[in-house]
């Protein structure tokens, strides 16, 4: 596919947000198809999310099956009509296969299979007039294309390390110490290793059960209490239950402290506690929780861990489930943007217009930074779903355009 030398809408990334945007775009104003493309560097949908599910072995979402990429909200449950075993209890959360199997049927059922330009946007440069504003896509195949709209859906979270990994000299094999997203499950061979797993979220419990799977022997260490919660943040987060006073609150830093006391640093489920207990009776891990790494160095070909409780452990590889952060200043596509149009931040998270743009801009965000506009649920699935009711109004309606 050539590329155009401009569009209506340039969508930076593909994954479910980006396709959930598409597809609320697309039934309520259908002739919108010619006017957008998609950009990502494996000219697919979803593909990041699908390499990040194979690599971690999840076996199921943790979202119930009202959750996903197509405007009605029962479309998954009749798609697996005939796959009811593949719907898990509690609220029918959909098995990772059925999953990609109705995201491929929904891609398919909307036509989308070639709005995706393969090719990784490096830059967007703002050009700003009086009457036609206007974003200059850069590809890393040095393509260029104009367009009137940006959405950007990358994900956007950056990996999140402890403070104490800065301080390690890099005299280890890199394999050896990795962040969550970096470890693929289905590349290793760990029989007999011990492994150290930091961090208290559903991540952990995964790269636990692969790592136990694969002959590891794991070490969880958590810097608080495990949690055990069914979602990552209470359901009221979904509605008017809790979001009623959050939108009401008008001081940014408030919101942030809410956002950030409803995540509450990750948490387990259920099922997935009972799976870690019963392998700490069979003694394939050990959960080390309230306890925090103090120091960690490289010698005789195994990590030599200090605690802050004063106790030493050896590993063969030390797994970082720390998370990511969101970060508007640190974010590479927002440089140029933010000098043309200044943007409040709080605490790294961008104050966007009701429509989730920046300020007086068509520049829109979706995603983790939206968190300040849509609450702690900003990065799910059901994130994507509320930020489109935001964004879609104000691409289709001419009386809400700018420029």
């Amino acid at each position: 596919m050539a590329l155009p030398n401009y569009i209506d809408l340039a969508i930076v990334g593909a994954g479910v947000q980006a396709l959930t945007l598409t597809t609320h775009l697309l039934q309520k104003r259908a002739k919108y198809y010619h006017k957008f493309l998609a950009f990502d560097p494996s000219q697919t949908w979803l593909s990041q999310w699908q390499q990040q599910f194979a690599a971690q072995q999840i076996p199921c979402l943790r979202s119930p099956a009202v959750h996903h990429p197509d405007p009605n909200p029962h479309q998954l449950r009749t798609f697996a009509e005939h796959r009811h075993h593949e719907l898990f209890p509690p609220y029918d959360r959909p098995g990772t296969k059925l999953f990609h199997d109705f995201c491929d049927e929904v891609i398919r059922r909307w036509k989308l299979e070639d709005k995706v330009y393969r090719g990784k946007v490096v830059d967007i440069l703002p050009i700003k007039r009086a009457l036609h504003p206007r974003f200059q896509l850069v590809l890393d195949t040095e393509e260029t294309i104009m367009t009137r709209r940006v959405v950007l859906a990358t994900g956007s979270g950056k990996m999140q390390f402890p403070d104490w990994v800065e301080k390690i000299p890099l005299n280890y094999p890199s394999e050896t110490l990795c962040h969550s997203q970096q470890v693929n499950l289905n590349q290793l061979k760990l029989t007999g290793e011990r492994i150290l797993i930091v961090g208290g979220g559903l991540s952990s419990g995964h790269l636990a059960k692969g790592a136990i799977n694969l002959g590891a022997t794991v070490t969880l260490m958590t810097r608080k209490q495990l949690q055990e919660k069914i979602f990552d943040a209470d359901p009221g987060w979904l509605g008017p239950k809790y979001l009623k006073d959050f939108h009401a609150e008008t001081d940014w830093y408030v919101r942030y402290q809410q956002i950030q006391q409803a995540r509450n640093g990750g948490s387990m489920t259920p099922e997935m506690m009972l799976q870690l207990r019963k392998a700490s009776h069979e003694g394939k891990i050990q959960i080390e929780e309230c306890c925090q790494v103090r120091e960690a160095h490289w010698q005789n070909n195994l990590w030599q861990v200090g605690c802050h409780d004063g106790n030493k452990h050896q590993f063969d590889r030390i797994w970082l489930a720390t998370g990511t952060t969101f970060n508007t200043k640190e974010h590479p596509l927002l440089q140029n943007v933010l000098e043309t149009y200044p943007t409040e931040i709080v605490n790294g998270l961008p104050v966007l217009d009701e429509h989730l743009r920046l300020p007086k801009s068509n520049f829109f965000i979706m995603g983790g930074l939206t968190a300040l506009q849509i609450g702690p649920v900003a990065r799910n699935i059901h994130g994507g779903k509320m930020a489109c009711r935001r964004i879609v109004p104000a691409i289709i309606k001419p009386s809400l355009a700018i420029g």
